[in-house]
């Protein structure tokens, strides 16, 4: 039990810990120590693309070259492109189910959903070059064809790349490397990497950088702007997130994944009054859905629903005792939910055709039968309310948080309705009130303890004044520990904290599930868009940081930020760290070539002070190396200078020319 403590900043997972062992559950905590991670394949030395291997590459071993003659820096770029590569279908899988809904509900196929957003949807069209006078489903069903192509064999450039920077735009083109539709680069990247196709590691590494393009101006752009429409796009809402937020009392409904539509129809039949009767009836006060993972960013973003935790976590609430049912749908589930439910009451429940589990029980979800299955499935949780045995007491601590911060909020909240820019953002940059901006993403990792890494890194940017954006699980690490309210400006720099309280946000924003990087790309563009920062995404003094990475999603996702023009630099360990020549690539080619790097380091330290310098060597080179001598005001003192600017106004016009002088 000693070791528990060093597993989780979090207390409430050391506690679940300590009851798992006592019940004789085996979690990922615990096979992480009995799995040693083979040496060869997790520095990308392995090559197993062929049945003559898998051929273990080891320059101290004196094998230097496969069977078939391919040399480490082939082997390892192949991997890291193949990984890239399912990063960008794992993400396309979700973006394209959402455009063949859309077009469903736009023809009438579907019922029960409507379009949520529709002044987005317009937008889209116009975008588009449709004509916004035409029905609402006529401009769906148009929008949602667009979407589609996206996907399709087309050899023509992904339509959002022109909402990247002209400059970046034309990078892209005079490095070959502007992406075309999604499953088009996928395959093409799987096809070069097969054995005896592409053996040019220079030439894999830019191919991967196109799929990883791919995925942030198309599979996930396209993701989050359809779950908008759909779903509604957020605008902050106050919630919780953590262990507590489950309820011993309550018919406690878990719903874990990454396709919105599950989630969706589960909050509609959480509020069904013929439900909530039939749960009162077994004893309960009410039935608590509660999202787990990039569902529950976004149910958090849209609704409020509270988070039970991020990835990590998908084991221990199973073992508190008290979820009557897991509603899951793809990417990120462990098969092993299914076994440690067996010790418990919970029923784990499978709802794609895409990702089912030996032994769970399958529901399939469809845009069709998602509102019936969904009742359905509560039917079952309330259910196993009376089954309840061995339950934690449910002394688990629980945070406040502030989600909801959408690009257009974002934009309307600095700007203003009318005047909708990041400009203010941009001017306290050139000003030196802040020194930029840092994103920090992605995983958790049970190779290190977990939120560790997110919790300290985002904690040291906002000491050092700057404004931390968050997706995923990392941004699910930061709730968890009080930095997404406003009060928690009080562990900000001097300067970022009156920032914070004049413009009242807390100094970390929550911006979404992974899909939701994409937002943080629009984000970037419009920075350079409004002024001021230089005239391309490399010119901003901003960076991201990905701290416990696990997924291959993580690693396309990190690829096209670099490929974009940002330094991004991950935690844990490197996937290319045997060979020397592709680490130098990502490093210092991409640089060159691109504007953007891609890095890893494992200390926590140090990903601090290569962030801090990155930013002050890009405010250098735009010239605002040194901070303005300008006063902060807050609130109160910007009331009093409107005040009197108010009593200038009113003082009589000058009336002659010597007047006007005076």
């Amino acid at each position: 039990m000693k070791d528990i403590q060093n597993k989780s900043v979090d207390l409430s997972i050391t506690k679940l810990l300590r009851k798992a062992r006592e019940d004789g559950v085996t979690t990922s905590f615990d096979r992480v120590e009995t799995m040693l991670p083979c040496p060869i394949g997790r520095s990308g030395a392995c090559c197993s693309t062929c049945f003559m291997g898998p051929c273990r590459l080891s320059e101290k071993e004196g094998k230097e070259k496969g069977i078939c003659g391919a040399t480490l820096p082939t082997v390892a770029s192949r991997n890291l492109a193949r990984s890239i590569a399912a990063g960008t279908a794992a993400h396309a899988a979700i973006a394209r189910d959402l455009a063949f809904l859309l077009k469903a509900i736009a023809t009438g196929e579907v019922r029960g959903f409507e379009i949520r957003d529709v002044q987005k949807l317009k937008m889209l069209a116009r975008e588009f070059g449709f004509d916004g006078k035409e029905s609402i489903n006529v401009l769906a069903e148009k929008v949602a064809d667009v979407f589609l192509e996206q996907f399709s064999s087309k050899r023509d450039e992904l339509i959002f790349v022109r909402r990247a920077p002209e400059k970046r735009q034309k990078l892209w083109r005079e490095a070959g490397i502007t992406p075309r539709s999604v499953d088009y680069e996928v395959s093409e990247t799987i096809s070069r990497t097969g054995i005896g196709t592409d053996q040019d590691y220079r030439n894999i590494l830019f191919q991967a950088m196109r799929t990883a393009l791919a995925d942030g101006w198309g599979s996930s752009m396209i993701s989050t702007e359809l779950s908008d429409v759909l779903f509604g796009t957020p605008k902050p809402v106050v919630s919780e997130a953590n262990m507590g937020v489950l309820k011993k009392d309550s018919v406690n409904v878990v719903v874990h994944g990454h396709y919105p539509l599950v989630a969706e129809a589960l909050r509609r039949m959480s509020k069904d009054l013929e439900l909530l009767k039939y749960a009162s009836s077994k004893g309960a006060n009410s039935i608590n859905l509660v999202g787990l993972c990039c569902t529950a960013s976004e149910v958090l973003m849209r609704y409020g629903i509270p988070a039970v935790g991020n990835f990590l976590q998908q084991e221990m609430v199973i073992v508190s005792g008290l979820v009557d049912a897991m509603v899951v749908d793809m990417q990120c589930i462990f098969e092993a939910l299914v076994d440690i439910a067996s010790h418990y009451h919970t029923t784990i429940i499978t709802t794609s055709p895409q990702a089912k589990i030996s032994d769970a029980l399958h529901i399939e979800f469809t845009p069709e039968n998602a509102i019936e299955k969904a009742r359905e499935v509560i039917k079952l949780a309330i259910k196993n309310f009376t089954r309840r045995v061995n339950t934690e007491d449910n002394s688990f601590t629980k945070s406040q948080l502030v989600s909801g911060f959408s690009y257009e909020y974002i934009l309307r909240m600095l700007g203003g309705n009318y005047l909708a820019s990041l400009r203010p953002l941009n001017e306290a940059i050139i000003d030196g009130r802040l020194p930029g901006v840092a994103a920090v993403v992605g995983c958790n990792n049970p190779r290190v303890s977990h939120d560790k890494g997110h919790n300290y890194i985002v904690r040291e940017l906002i000491r050092n004044n700057v404004l931390v954006f968050q997706t995923g699980c990392s941004a699910l690490a930061s709730a968890k520990s009080g930095l997404m309210v406003p009060e928690a400006k009080e562990e900000a720099g001097p300067i970022l904290k009156v920032v914070c309280k004049s413009v009242g946000i807390p100094p970390v924003l929550h911006v979404g599930s992974c899909v939701d990087n994409s937002r943080i790309l629009m984000l970037l563009s419009r920075m350079v868009t409004d002024g001021g920062l230089g005239d391309d995404i490399s010119d901003l003094p901003v960076a991201g940081v990905c701290p416990e990475w696990m997924s291959e999603k993580s690693l396309s996702i990190g690829a096209f930020f670099a490929a974009s023009g940002v330094y991004t630099i991950f935690g844990v360990g490197s996937p290319v760290d045997a060979s020397p020549e592709i680490s130098h690539f990502l490093e210092n080619e991409l640089e060159e070539k691109l504007g953007g790097k891609l890095e890893f380091e494992p200390s926590q330290d140090a990903i601090v002070e290569k962030v801090i310098e990155c930013l002050r060597s890009k405010r250098e080179a735009l010239g605002i190396g040194h901070e303005k001598d300008r006063e902060v005001h807050d609130v109160e003192k910007r009331r009093e200078l409107l005040w009197w600017r108010n009593q200038l106004r009113l003082w009589p016009k000058p009336q002659s020319r010597v007047h006007r002088r005076l």
